[in-house]
């Protein structure tokens, strides 16, 4: 009989998640080598290969597809038996504040497996523009907070940098038109910013919506009736970033900052806050499909 061993499953998960054995590495706090090890230790154990490595970049096989949804299976079961028996001393609630923009794709990976580990603790998400996830910070109403912001206060701390690009409908022509016409929300904080690069560029703008519903902003730029600004990993599929030859002024780049109330000495809270780190220190993962030749 053979078993399934299920770090080497969690290593399998990693790099399918990650895109990689690097950034799988620096996820799973490993080096590479190790996981390189695992994985092939993996495939000594099944006889089979998981990886097609005969292309510029490796695809995992039908075999690998297969295992991959057992694998996830195998190792959630396996964090919900251990958290579900071993959390008895960490109960309560966290509220985590995050603008609408950057939810994806980090967030819902991080509450997941903050959930495997904590299941008896809620976490409560609060989506809200950076100006609002302030104030309600300030006011106690939130504990974790991640903002888009310039600059950095003396309590906050950078987790990246992430380039501001104009946006607009998937082969659009709305950034062509004079008046430029403009979707923002209200008190989105990248508004301001588009506005003062385009009176100092000359440009003639207007807006097209006054909305709070981020919904509503997203309806008129998918539609070719205006144009946006978002940061260049958040752009939803059905938009896209305009090229540099559009002729629009570049609008620099913005920190995804993180606040917090509590002391890191919570260790629940702590653990939290350092999913958020390694969660946005990680780039963007690529396909499944298209895992790095490194594995």
């Amino acid at each position: 009989m053979r078993n399934l061993d299920m770090t080497t499953l969690r290593s399998f998960v990693a790099v399918a998640d990650q895109g990689g054995v690097t950034r799988a590495a620096v996820a799973l706090n490993l080096t590479q080598s190790a996981v390189s090890m695992q994985l092939k230790r993996l495939e000594d154990l099944l006889g089979i290969a998981l990886f097609d490595r005969t292309a510029r970049r490796i695809a995992l096989t039908g075999s690998g597809e297969q295992l991959l949804s057992y694998a996830r299976r195998l190792v959630a079961l396996n964090d919900e038996a251990v958290g579900r028996l071993t959390d008895e001393v960490y109960e309560g609630e966290i509220t985590l504040g995050v603008p609408h923009d950057i939810v994806y794709p980090v967030i819902p990976r991080v509450l997941k497996t903050f959930n495997s580990m904590f299941p008896r603790v809620k976490v409560r998400l609060r989506s809200s523009s950076t100006v609002s996830l302030h104030e309600a910070m300030r006011k106690g109403e939130v504990d974790v907070i991640l903002t888009t912001e310039a600059k950095t206060s003396e309590d906050g701390e950078t987790l990246t940098e992430m380039p501001l690009r104009w946006t607009g409908s998937i082969g659009g022509q709305a950034w062509k038109k004079r008046p430029l016409r403009l979707a923002f929300c209200s008190f989105c904080i990248f508004r301001p910013i588009v506005l003062r690069e385009l009176d100092a560029a000359g440009i003639d703008w207007e807006l097209a919506v006054e909305s709070d519903d981020d919904r509503a902003v997203e309806a008129l730029v998918s539609a070719d009736l205006a144009v946006g600004a978002l940061l260049e990993d958040s752009i939803p599929r059905h938009l896209e970033a305009l090229p540099a030859s559009c002729d629009l002024p570049h609008l620099g780049s913005q920190k995804i900052n993180l606040y917090h109330r509590r002391k890191e000495r919570d260790a629940v809270t702590a653990e939290l806050l350092g999913m958020l780190r390694q969660g946005f220190a990680q780039p963007a993962a690529a396909p499944l499909a298209e895992l790095i030749r490194e594995a």
